[in-house]
């Protein structure tokens, strides 16, 4: 994993990222804030985009695809109140920022996206910043990834219809998912929680992704 004094570009920006979009908006975790300084979300876009990458705004990466503005992945992941011990499903790897976030503060994620081009690239970003608790592969997130179940944790980081049953599933008693869930124009990112075997939801905020394709969520056009 990176270390502090490693991937220094854009420091100064760094910081006013985790000052001004993530605490001054109540993120209040300082151990999700201090992964997001150190993190350097500049190595998960393309070399036009780099100077780009601190900004509060999705930034393309390929085939119709983005990197989600650094508030929505701070909110994410500080509702599922990750742990040294957590086990999580990422569904929808792309550029693999969140991903690393997600690898900082767990034991070990398991991401699925989509494209495989995406996937190379984000292997790619990963592996070049030893990241060595994560295991990507290609295909259906709607479907999950049942081999590796149940997990602590599930981030969805693209929207569906509804929840998706696999992913329901999937999650572990005291489990916690976060997913975009609604329309395509527009959603509500929605807390999934499982107690007692029953699942709770519990609204977020609005907020709009691009779609999640797959059998149990919206199909191919």
């Amino acid at each position: 994993m990176p270390e502090a004094g490693n991937f220094e570009r854009l420091l100064p920006e760094r910081l006013e990222m985790v000052r001004s979009q993530l605490r001054l908006r109540g993120i209040r975790d300082e151990r999700l804030l201090e992964v997001m300084f150190r993190v350097p979300r500049d190595e998960f876009v393309a070399e036009e985009y780099k100077e780009q990458a601190y900004g509060d705004y999705p930034i393309p990466i390929g085939e119709g695809q983005t990197i989600s503005q650094p508030y929505i992945v701070a909110l994410t992941v500080e509702v599922l109140r990750l742990t040294s011990g957590s086990k999580v499903l990422e569904v929808g790897t792309g550029s693999g920022y969140q991903t690393a976030i997600l690898a900082e503060l767990s034991a070990y994620v398991y991401s699925l996206e989509r494209l495989s081009g995406l996937k190379l690239e984000a292997e790619k970003a990963l592996n070049r910043m030893n990241y060595k608790n994560v295991t990507l592969a290609v295909g259906d997130g709607s479907e999950g990834w049942p081999e590796h179940a149940p997990y602590d944790a599930i981030a969805v980081s693209a929207a569906a219809p509804e929840i998706p049953p696999p992913l329901a599933a999937q999650l572990a008693e005291s489990g916690r998912m976060v997913i975009p869930v609604g329309p395509p124009e527009a959603q509500k990112l929605k807390l999934v929680c499982r107690q007692n075997n029953r699942l709770q939801v519990h609204d977020l905020e609005g907020c709009r992704f691009v779609p999640l394709i797959g059998s149990h969520a919206y199909p191919m056009v």
